[in-house]
C-alpha cells in the first residue's frame, strides 16, 4: 500500500470541520491560553511556573483534544469505517494526529506570547516541543482508543492531567523520596527542567540527558499506540 497524502488530508479536512460545531474542544483549548496570560501579568519568572503553561498545553489540547475527537468517532460509529478503510495503519494517525498537533503548536505559540517569556535557543526548544508533541498526542490517542464516550476520556483523562501535567506544581509539597524519584523521570519534570537548563545557558551534556529520557518516552507512547491501534482493528 502506498503512502497517500490525499488519505491523510481528507482524516484532517474531516476533524477540522468538525471543530467548528464542539464548543466544548474550543473552550479547552483557551485554559492554557488564560494560565499563561495570569502568569504575564503578575510577572512570574520562575522556570517551573513559565513551563506549566506549555505543559498544560501539551496535555489539554495534545491530550484532551485528541482522545475527545478518536473517542466521538467510536460513538458514532465512524471509527469502524476508517479501521476498515484502505487507509494505513500510519496515514489514519497521523491524519486523526494532524489537528491536535496543529491546535497544540498554535496554544504554545500562544502562552508565549501572552506571559511574554523568552525562549533562549529556538533549536532546542523546538526539538523539545517536538519530542513532546509526540508523546502527548499519542497518550491522547491511547486515551481515545480505550475510552467508549466522549465523557470517559474526561474520567479516564483526569488522572493523566494530574501525572503528566499538573506534577510539577505540587512537587514541593510531597516529601517521600521514592516517589519524588518517580517523578523526576515525567515527561513534564524533564521538560521542565530541560528549559530551565536552556534558559540558564547549559550545554549539550545537560540538556540532552533530558531530551534522552523525553526520547524514551515519546517511543514507548508510539510503540504502545500502534499495539492499541492494532488491537482495535483486529478486534472490529
Amino acid at each position: 500500500m502506498t503512502f497517500s497524502f490525499k488519505r491523510m488530508n481528507a482524516i484532517f479536512q474531516k476533524d477540522w470541520k468538525d471543530l467548528y460545531k464542539n464548543s466544548y474542544i474550543i473552550f479547552t483549548l483557551a485554559i492554557p491560553l488564560a494560565f499563561a496570560a495570569l502568569l504575564g501579568r503578575i510577572g512570574e519568572d520562575d522556570s517551573t511556573m513559565q513551563s506549566m503553561p506549555i505543559t498544560l498545553a501539551f496535555v489539554i489540547a495534545g491530550v484532551f483534544v485528541q482522545a475527545a475527537m478518536i473517542a466521538e468517532e467510536k460513538e458514532k460509529n465512524t471509527l469502524r469505517g476508517l479501521l476498515l478503510s484502505p487507509a494505513s495503519t500510519t496515514e489514519i494517525l497521523i491524519g486523526k494526529s494532524a489537528l491536535s498537533l496543529l491546535m497544540t503548536v498554535v496554544v504554545i505559540i500562544g502562552s508565549i506570547i501572552l506571559s511574554d517569556f523568552q525562549v533562549e535557543n529556538v533549536a532546542w526548544f523546538a526539538l523539545l516541543i517536538i519530542i513532546n508533541l509526540i508523546f502527548y498526542i499519542s497518550m491522547g490517542t491511547i486515551l481515545g482508543l480505550l475510552s467508549r464516550t466522549v465523557m470517559e476520556t474526561t474520567i479516564i483523562g483526569m488522572p493523566v492531567m494530574l501525572i503528566f501535567g499538573l506534577t510539577p506544581m505540587f512537587v514541593s509539597i510531597i516529601e517521600n523520596k521514592a516517589i519524588l524519584k518517580l517523578i523526576n523521570f515525567l515527561p513534564s519534570e524533564r521538560f521542565s527542567a530541560a528549559w530551565s537548563a536552556i534558559a540558564s545557558g547549559k550545554g549539550f551534556a545537560d540538556i540532552g540527558a533530558h531530551i534522552v529520557i523525553l526520547l524514551i518516552w515519546a517511543i514507548a507512547s508510539l510503540i504502545l499506540t500502534f499495539i492499541i491501534y492494532g488491537k482495535r482493528q483486529f478486534d472490529k
